[in-house]
């Protein structure tokens, strides 16, 4: 028995000699200390030993119990702190390599677009007005010279809210219905904001962005007009920037006109994108129907004035090189990292 004790405790020895992991040390305690372990086989075989002899062994076998618990947890702290620095070696963050950049958002081209053209009218001495995205009838067509039977009400192929008065704005030109019922001239405002229409192709969105100006006050004229979107023009696309004025038709103005600008593309050659044409139209514009000033209680003997009106993702397309304006609403992540 003393033998079988003695060999017992130099093969636990040699073994923990050999321990690398924490598993290894758990399945060296099932070994020698569980139901069927080693030296709980020794202490069962005290039942075949002479009474008189069961005390001298069963100290040493408890002896061996003890000093195998005790030697399991030293190499346990041992082999943990083993395994705990081999992990920090591993993890260990070499603070001496270069730092890797966050990766920043960036403005979107239409907020871009929109802040730049805000800030050109804005230099020109125009104020920045808002409005109700949703309006009624009255604001949204009767006031701007567009009664029930217009047939421009179809151009703007409407979303209405109920069936009778309210609808999603199709244009800003409400809001300078609501400045002019408020305020007498002088005014000088531009209308930024969200618009609804029933459109969705390679240019049109169901929503999208305008940027409406309105100057009303004596002795305005057309000249003044012109003079006003030239300049405009040639901050947002450059100052060698060409533009032309054709004849339109807008309810609310009179003369009404479209403004082009010589192809941002093609520099006036003929592409694609102008359709070989050379320009670009940007915006429509006009004076201010003097029936529009009798809707809001404004002398058109006395006061004259200009109002004009784009889509700001256009405008944003045509600066960019952008050709289709869905891209401008799918948050592709590719497509918007290029305006940072």
């Amino acid at each position: 028995m003393k033998e079988e004790i003695s060999r017992v405790k130099e093969e636990l020895e040699e073994k923990l000699k050999k321990v690398s992991t924490l598993k290894d040390l758990n399945n060296l305690r099932v070994e020698y200390l569980g139901k069927k372990g080693k030296v709980t086989l020794l202490l069962k075989k005290l039942r075949d030993i002479p009474p008189d002899e069961r005390p001298v062994f069963g100290k040493l076998i408890n002896d061996l119990k003890l000093w195998t618990q005790e030697k399991l947890e030293e190499y346990f702290e041992i082999v943990r702190k083993r395994v705990q620095e081999e992990k920090f070696k591993s993890e260990r963050v070499d603070i001496t390599l270069p730092g890797r950049a966050p990766d920043l958002g960036a403005y979107h081209p239409v907020h871009t677009t929109m802040a730049e053209i805000i800030d050109v009218f804005v230099r020109m001495g125009f104020e920045v007005a808002e409005g109700p995205d949703i309006e009624d009838d009255y604001h949204n067509f009767q006031a701007l010279n567009i009664p029930p039977e217009h047939p421009a009400r179809d151009m703007q192929d409407t979303f209405y809210v109920d069936r009778e008065n309210f609808l999603l704005r199709t244009h800003t030109s409400p809001v300078q219905i609501r400045t002019m019922e408020k305020q007498r001239p002088p005014i000088h405002i531009i209308a930024p904001g969200k618009v609804y229409r029933r459109d969705a192709d390679l240019t049109h969105t169901p929503m999208f962005h305008q940027v409406e100006g309105l100057l009303v006050d004596v002795d305005v004229t057309f000249a003044d007009l012109k003079g006003t979107l030239t300049m405009f023009a040639r901050e947002i696309f450059g100052p060698e920037t060409r533009v032309r004025f054709r004849p339109s038709f807008f309810p609310f103005t009179e003369p009404s006109v479209e403004m082009d600008i010589q192809c941002v593309i093609c520099g006036g050659k003929g592409c694609r994108v102008c359709k070989y044409t050379g320009w670009l139209e940007i915006l429509g514009a006009g004076m201010v129907d003097p029936e529009v000033f009798k809707y809001v209680d404004i002398d058109p003997d006395k006061y004259t004035g200009f109002a004009f009106g784009m889509g700001v993702e256009r405008i944003a397309m045509l600066k960019y090189g952008i050709d289709d304006i869905r891209l401008l609403f799918e948050n592709n992540l590719r497509f918007l990292s290029q305006f940072r």
